[in-house]
């Protein structure tokens, strides 16, 4: 069975009957290494083409549907077409020009990659392998096609007719139609790596990078410049990630991911998605329980000038300007921060409950590490959405649950008003860490991540085992020192080492387990006087700078870097409870590492 993205059930309401019966055919009849998009927008230009179809051995096709019937044709030359749909005469260029356009366009985007194009030989310049074009009339057989004379002005051979395309069309019949399509001359293979290029350069909202640049410029001349220089390695979300993003629709979400997994790649994509495509009034609201990630996103969709249509916060944040903005009193500025935060939220929930703050506020509203909300806290902000839209996508991972929370066994999303029954997504495989720091960070973890299912199964919270992507990458250092200051002294020497080899600073990341351990760490950074930033409190975190992040464990959570030291871990704790509480953290602090991972700890005494 055929990768069909998006989904069928994603599609299905905007396809004509002619396109959905070409991907039920396409999907059932074709073999499991066939990848089909159906009207994703292709390359610079982002055009629309009906199906792409991409093969390893058979290569790249692409294919028009149109659902006219014999009697809607009155002319039809290689150039021009004469159809009468509803009646009223229109005059509109062949459909295996307009496929033959698309494909021309999706062929240009590819030449710009050396590694896809012939380097020498009689070939040279051309695509190493095959490609073309068809048209699918899906309501007129492959007699009446020969009958009315429509050969003459398409071959025959490049069409697909309503009768090959039956149910009970055999597999091989079907297949041959596709590849008759081919020039007979055109022959290659398409490697594994070639095939993420190929979706690299020709859909660009699968591209992943670090998250110092989420995701794509929107600037055209700076993509087409990145385009001239392409690097030798280029990295996609895979295919489930993929079809995933493309596919979520309207209703609750649900999507529970491994650390590294790729879901706030995944929620970034459909934030874009949801505030290019919708034409009201209303903004989409994503929420995440750390300061510093909700800054983090935030920037990226000010980049993308979107920051009007799409507001980011951190979920107290969010609170107190709901109070503000409907004229309801804050908490006393005297109550510890704590007391302070949790009676905020209390307002606010009583505020809503009594209408004193509207619900429904948000086209979508966006949950950003789950996990870290209590289940009143998921009942209000599910409140918040259209119920015109119902679109809500929560994003959770109960192994990086590292806050005290209630993580009750009975809590299920129903209960807080999350209907997700039939949309829930596993993702288990860690993109973001080598093979060598995810096998470090899961023997820290020991036995907190065996997996585990829920008792309320779908509407439950499972724990996930991660499975490595098998990325290779040197193995984790650990280094004991007797002392704190020696700890710091140590992970600046090695930080100013690494910068040497080519590492920007902004790349660089200390995760303190104290607020002690982040000051000694400064001071260590001044005296070598290396750049660096030091996270204290909401408001200090600035992302784009190019400077070493030096912050709490807890506040990296949903953050990653290429090379991460963790420092002044505590190891003095005999408690069960808090022994887990240590390990579930430094899992979380573990897992930012994308490249290096440094662990310092001070020598037993």
């Amino acid at each position: 069975m055929a990768v069909l993205i998006p989904s069928l059930g994603a599609s299905v309401s905007r396809m004509t009957t002619g396109e959905r019966r070409l991907a039920e055919r396409l999907e059932q009849k074709l073999d499991s290494d066939y990848l089909l998009w159906y009207d994703v927008p292709v390359g610079p230009k982002r055009s629309h083409p009906d199906f792409i179809v991409l093969h390893p051995l058979r290569g790249l096709l692409i294919l028009e549907v149109k659902d006219w019937r014999l009697e809607t044709i009155q002319k039809a030359t290689r150039g021009m077409w004469e159809i009468v749909p509803g009646g009223e005469l229109k005059s509109v260029n062949n459909p295996f020009e307009q496929a033959r356009h698309y494909a021309e366009e999706v062929v240009d985007a590819l030449k710009r990659d050396p590694q896809l194009v012939q380097p020498s030989g009689k070939w040279q310049g051309m695509l190493t392998f095959p490609w073309s074009y068809g048209v699918v009339f899906s309501h007129i057989t492959r007699r009446q096609f020969e009958a009315s004379g429509l050969q003459h002005a398409i071959d025959g051979h490049r069409v697909l007719c309503a009768d090959e395309m039956q149910e009970n069309a055999d597999p091989e019949d079907l297949q041959s139609r596709l590849w008759g399509m081919f020039p007979t001359l055109m022959r290659g293979a398409l490697t594994l790596p070639q095939i993420d290029r190929v979706r690299w350069l020709l859909f660009p909202e699968v591209r992943v990078n670090t998250q110092r640049s989420l995701f794509d410029s929107t600037d055209a001349a700076q993509d087409e410049a990145a385009e001239r220089a392409l690097p030798s390695i280029l990295s996609v979300m895979d295919l489930q990630q993929e079809q995933l993003a493309r596919s979520l629709g309207d209703g609750h979400r649900v999507i529970h991911g491994v650390a590294g997994s790729g879901k706030t790649m995944i929620l970034g994509y459909r934030a874009e998605f949801l505030a290019q495509a919708a034409s009201a009034a209303k903004p989409v609201l994503v929420l995440c329980y750390n300061e510093p990630l909700a800054v983090k996103l935030a920037s990226v969709m000010e980049a993308k000038g979107l920051s009007e249509r799409v507001h980011v916060r951190n979920f107290h944040k969010w609170c107190r300007q709901q109070l503000v903005a409907f004229g309801q009193e804050l908490p006393p500025q005297k109550m510890a921060t704590g007391a302070k935060m949790d009676d905020m939220v209390d307002r606010v929930i009583r505020a809503v409950d009594r209408k004193h703050i509207p619900s429904g506020q948000y086209l979508a509203v966006l949950i950003d590490e789950g996990h870290d909300f209590r289940p009143e806290w998921l009942k209000l902000v599910t409140q918040m959405v259209d119920p015109s839209t119902n679109s809500l996508l929560l994003l959770y991972d109960d192994a990086q649950s590292i806050y005290e929370r209630q993580r009750s066994k009975q809590f299920s999303f129903k209960s807080v008003g999350i209907q997700a029954q039939g949309r829930t997504t596993v993702l288990k495989i860690n993109y973001r860490n080598t093979r060598q720091i995810l096998q470090t960070a899961s023997q820290i973890a020991g036995g907190l991540l065996t997996a585990e299912n829920s008792e309320q199964g779908e509407d439950g919270i499972p724990l996930l085992l991660p499975v490595s992507c098998g990325r290779e990458g040197p193995e984790p250092m650990v280094i004991d020192l007797p002392t704190l200051h020696e700890e710091a002294a140590k992970v600046a020497e090695l930080l100013s080492a690494a910068h040497q080899e080519g590492h920007a600073w902004g790349d660089m990341a200390v995760l303190c387990r104290h607020y002690e351990g982040m000051e000694e760490c400064a001071r260590a950074l001044a005296r070598r006087r290396l750049p660096h930033q030091v996270r204290h409190r909401s408001g200090d975190f600035r992302p784009l700078e190019d400077s070493i992040k030096v912050m709490t464990m807890h506040v990296s959570k949903g953050l990653e870097f290429p090379i991460v030291t963790v420092m002044g871990l505590n190891g003095s704790s005999h408690k069960q409870d808090e022994v887990e509480a240590e390990a579930r953290l430094l899992y979380v602090a573990a897992t930012r590492a994308t490249q290096r991972l440094l662990i310092a700890t001070k020598a037993p005494a």
